[in-house]
């Protein structure tokens, strides 16, 4: 097989894992803005849990392969979690499926891409 071809097969797959994750994406911003829309009116003091999640309440969500994967902060009012390493199309929608479970959603941000997951 020349360079040429095997680079070419490499673009394509390299492609159709980029379709994955913006089809992933394009999901969770259908599901927000249904989301955002069903919410309107509401007060935001019935948006507030009574009990706030801890990062150890997070990390149970995660199989240990894919929690090994990932770095978890807290901050005031999220559990932010980024990713330690690139971590391909199949373990991102894993990982995106399971965030938007626990009503987290996805922060593309170049380099600083995460997931944010509501305390």
């Amino acid at each position: 097989m020349s360079a040429e071809k095997l680079k070419t097969e490499q673009l394509l797959q390299r492609i159709d894992e980029l379709l994955t994750v913006l089809s992933v994406i394009s999901r969770d911003l259908t599901e927000t803005s249904k989301a955002l829309k069903a919410s309107v009116g509401t007060p935001a003091v019935a948006l507030k849990k009574e009990k706030m999640r801890t990062i150890d309440d997070i990390k149970t969500l995660f199989p240990k392969d894919l929690e090994e994967m990932l770095m978890f902060e807290e901050a005031e009012e999220d559990i932010v979690v980024k990713p330690r390493q690139f971590l391909g199309s199949e373990n991102f929608a894993k990982i995106a499926s399971i965030v938007r479970d626990a009503g987290g959603e996805y922060i593309s941000a170049g380099r600083e891409s995460h997931f944010r997951i509501p305390r």
